[in-house]
C-alpha cells in the first residue's frame, strides 16, 4: 500500500499527480514557463484536498532549464522533510518516453538556446546518455522526436525502479546574482513622471519620448514595462510589445551612473522571458550602431544583425536592426 505525490517542472509545464496502489487519483497540470513557483502550490494544494495521506514523493529530476527545474525539485524535497516521508528523484526523460508508444525514438525537452535535452530509446528502453545539443544535430538521427511534456503520473511509475539524488542540469547554469543594491518590479502609471525625467536627461536633444507617451505605453494592456530602483529613486526602466509573432524590445535605458552593474542584462534577461511565455518565435530590437556598450549585450544574449535602418535615429544615426530565435 503506497500513495505517491509525484512532481515535475523540467519543460514549460508544472505537473503535479496522486497515485494510490498504482492507480492515478488525480492529475493536473499548468502550462506556463514563468509561473512554476506560483502554480505548483496551488496545485498540489488542489490534489491533496483529495488525498492528504502521502508516503511517498517522486520529482522529475530533469534535464530541464535551470529555473524551472529546481523549482519542482526544491518544493517536493522541501514537502517530503515537512512529511517526514522519503522522496524519490526520477529522469523526466524517461518519464515521457513510457507515453510514447514508439520503437526507437528520441524524446527531448526544449533547452532554450535552439538547443534539446535528449536522449535516444529503443524498446522500451533508454540507450543514450542524457545530452544537451542544437535542434540540427537531433534531427539528424532521422527517428520520431517526441516533444511531450512528462506526464506526472508516468513520474509515480517510475519511482518504483529509480531513486536519482541529483538533479540532471546536464548544461552548467549560467544564472547570475542581481545588480546589489538595485530592486526590479513592474511599472505603473505612477511612474511615468520619474521615467521622463530620466529620459529627458539621458536622451536630452534625441527626440526623447513626452510625459503622454509613457503614460499611454504603460498603461497599454498589451505591454510589459519594468524599472530598475536604487533606495526607491527610479534608475532604469525598459519594455516590449508583441508585433504579430514576433516581441519588440522598445527601450531599455539605465542611468549613466548606474551602468556596468548587470541592471540591463537583468533587463534583457526579463523580457526575454516575457517573448518566451507569450509563445513568441523571437525577439527584435534597434540599437545604434555605434552603440559599443550594448551591441556586445544582446549578441552575447543571441541576437543577431539582421539589417540596418538608415537615418533610424536622426540624420547620419544608423540603427543595427537584431533578432533572437526562441524557436527553431
Amino acid at each position: 500500500m503506497s500513495t505517491i505525490l509525484a512532481i515535475d517542472t523540467s519543460t514549460d509545464r508544472t505537473s503535479v499527480a496522486i497515485v494510490k496502489d498504482g492507480v492515478s487519483l488525480i492529475e493536473l497540470h499548468h502550462d506556463d514557463a514563468l509561473a512554476h513557483g506560483e502554480v505548483l502550490p496551488k496545485l498540489v494544494r488542489q490534489a491533496l484536498d483529495l488525498e492528504n495521506e502521502i508516503d511517498l514523493v517522486a520529482i522529475g529530476m530533469g534535464p530541464g532549464p535551470f529555473t524551472g527545474l529546481r523549482v519542482g525539485i526544491a518544493f517536493g524535497q522541501s514537502f517530503a522533510l515537512g512529511r517526514n516521508i522519503e522522496w524519490v528523484g526520477v529522469s523526466s526523460l524517461d518519464a515521457i518516453a513510457v507515453d510514447a508508444g514508439q520503437s526507437d525514438f528520441i524524446v527531448a525537452i526544449d533547452a532554450r538556446r535552439q538547443e534539446l535535452f535528449w536522449a535516444r530509446y529503443f524498446e522500451g528502453g533508454r540507450i543514450t546518455d542524457p545530452a544537451v545539443n542544437v535542434h540540427q544535430i537531433v534531427e539528424e538521427f532521422g527517428i520520431p522526436i517526441v516533444r511531450t511534456p512528462p506526464r506526472a503520473g508516468a513520474i509515480a511509475e517510475l519511482s518504483i525502479s529509480q531513486n536519482l539524488r541529483e538533479p540532471m542540469y546536464i548544461r552548467r547554469p549560467d544564472a547570475y546574482p542581481l545588480p546589489a543594491g538595485i530592486t526590479f518590479r513592474a511599472a505603473t502609471v505612477m511612474d511615468a513622471v520619474p521615467l521622463y525625467a530620466l529620459e529627458k536627461v539621458i536622451y536630452k536633444g534625441e527626440d526623447p519620448w513626452s510625459l503622454a507617451q509613457f503614460k499611454e505605453e504603460i498603461a497599454a494592456k498589451d505591454r510589459y514595462y519594468i524599472v530598475a530602483e536604487a533606495q526607491g529613486t527610479v534608475i532604469g526602466y525598459a519594455g516590449v510589445m508583441p508585433a504579430g509573432d514576433l516581441t519588440d524590445i522598445l527601450t531599455m535605458t539605465v542611468a549613466p551612473e548606474f551602468r556596468r552593474r548587470g541592471i540591463a542584462r537583468e533587463f534583457l534577461k526579463r523580457l526575454i522571458d516575457w517573448s518566451r511565455n507569450k509563445k513568441a518565435v523571437a525577439v527584435m530590437l534597434e540599437v545604434r550602431m555605434n552603440n559599443a556598450e550594448a551591441i556586445p549585450l544582446y549578441e552575447v544574449n543571441g541576437f543577431r544583425k539582421i539589417s540596418e535602418r538608415i537615418d533610424y535615429y536622426g540624420p547620419g544615426k544608423t540603427a543595427l536592426v537584431m533578432r533572437k530565435e526562441l524557436r527553431s
